[in-house]
């Protein structure tokens, strides 16, 4: 009788094994709409992914794989269990179905979101490829933000959790520069922090962007990267992490600020 239960198990599991659709890479975007981002930057960020995933370089990537097709999910962010599905898991492995993405990021355009969890988009992340029904030969988390993280779980805890799972985190640091009362939240190396507190795992990198006319070629130059699965020299930023970094400076910055939040 339990050689009967074990081959049962054994079986079941090598039919949900079969249930799963490999590809070359699982790619979960995980994009910042936190307050600090405007309206017109949230707009920037939509049409930038929709553009780049439909450019001939990206088109390339994806053909050029080993099965040819990826699968993909572009979710937005901004406090600890503020996750805004916008392209649930896609398999991409024609241009019609970038194309097809594209339309759904671009369909609509929704507000802001409160504070800045970037420990909250990793662990939602990470739950989320190892659910989604695909079996990539890589798994990538692609986070962006224009800030470090001031809610929920420490980032490094939340970055070792998803690493320990096998996925690489890589980082897009937007360090364009907010006037105003946004000004409070930023750091001036975002890109630094980036670095020595979020991203990880096999050929992990970091692009930073300083003005919004970058985004879009960055994003594009970042997904061949990520699809093609091809090596990255040395960002500037990452020679420079190598001291020690104080990776809840964005807890302090809200202790400090968060007066602002008494505000009509």
């Amino acid at each position: 009788m339990r050689f009967l239960c074990v081959l049962f198990l054994v079986f079941a599991g090598s039919l949900r094994a079969q249930d799963h659709v490999e590809v070359d890479v699982e790619l979960f975007l995980a994009v910042d709409v936190s307050r600090s981002m405007q309206p017109y930057e949230l707009e920037i960020q939509r049409r930038g992914y929709a553009a780049a995933l439909v450019s001939p370089e990206v088109q390339e990537a994806i053909a050029g794989g080993f099965l040819g097709r990826i699968a993909i999910t572009y979710v937005e962010w901004a406090g600890a269990y503020d996750q805004r599905v916008i392209v649930p898991w896609t398999m991409l492995a024609s241009p019609d179905d970038s194309a097809a993405v594209a339309g759904q990021i671009t369909a609509h355009y929704a507000d802001a979101l409160r504070r800045t969890s970037i420990s909250g988009a990793l662990m939602h992340a990470a739950d989320s490829i190892d659910t989604n029904g695909f079996d990539g030969l890589r798994r990538v988390i692609d986070v962006s933000g224009d800030g470090p993280n001031n809610m929920g779980r420490p980032v490094t805890l939340a970055r070792d959790a998803a690493l320990a799972r096998g996925i690489t985190i890589n980082g897009l640091p937007l360090m364009t520069q907010d006037v105003g009362i946004m000004a409070r939240w930023n750091i001036p190396d975002l890109d630094v922090y980036y670095t020595a507190c979020v991203i990880g795992g096999t050929g992990a990198f970091v692009l930073p962007v300083t003005d919004w006319s970058e985004f879009e070629d960055a994003v594009r130059r970042k997904l061949v990267l990520e699809i093609a699965g091809r090596p990255t020299r040395l960002w500037r930023a990452q020679a420079q992490a190598s001291a020690p970094y104080n990776c809840l400076i964005g807890e302090e910055i809200w202790e400090r600020n968060r007066d602002i939040f008494a505000l009509p």
